[in-house]
């Protein structure tokens, strides 16, 4: 029935502006079930296990910023003293970590039918500007990355969700070990699929 495990985790953003129940609460009444929890201030191991940084996703962060400063009519070189993409990416994923390391952040695994798609809509997309309202970005953030890069930092977006069941997979074992992960009932799975 598609029943997977996906990761999700809720950035330092969303938990010092006191999200993190609400946020919860849009998983669980969604029909997803949390079967593993943790607040942490994570290593630069555990952000490394999280973003599988490649050079191309680089290139792809310092494309999408140049777009950005493009759309803007903002110098680049004049920002960021470059405007080579791949550098540029760089500079992005340093933001990223200091990001993630600037306070708690609450890691979990959540279980579902289609569970990678479905907390991925739930969070909406990644730039809050452009995420629906209904979503936990369009509802809840409102940062652009023209503004985040002016600032030399990342798009303070509240969550991260894994784009893929590999992803998912991968970050899950990053995070939990298979003893942290629980296997329950929720009443409503025996109402719905029963």
């Amino acid at each position: 029935m598609h029943r997977e495990k996906t990761f999700a985790a809720i950035k330092p953003d969303g938990v010092m502006r006191g999200l993190t129940g609400e946020i919860l609460r849009r998983f669980e009444k969604a029909g997803l079930k949390i079967v593993a929890l943790k607040m942490a201030v994570p290593t630069r191991k555990k952000i490394e296990g999280t973003y599988h940084a490649t050079d191309e996703w680089r290139r792809g962060m310092g494309e999408k910023t140049l777009k950005g400063y493009l759309d803007h009519n903002i110098d680049p070189m004049k920002e960021l003293g470059t405007d080579d993409p791949l550098k540029i990416g760089k500079m992005i994923e340093g933001w990223i970590y200091d990001y993630w390391q600037s306070g708690p952040i609450v890691a979990m695994v959540l279980e579902g039918i289609h569970a990678v798609e479905n907390v991925r809509t739930i969070c909406g997309y990644t730039v809050p500007t452009v995420a629906p309202p209904g979503t936990i970005r369009g509802d809840f953030s409102i940062d652009s990355p023209v503004l985040a890069n002016l600032k030399k930092r990342p798009i303070k977006n509240l969550v991260h969700a894994s784009g893929t069941k590999k992803e998912a997979e991968m970050e899950i074992e990053n995070w939990f070990t298979k003893e942290e992960i629980l296997e329950y009932k929720r009443a409503d799975f025996a109402i719905m699929f029963a």
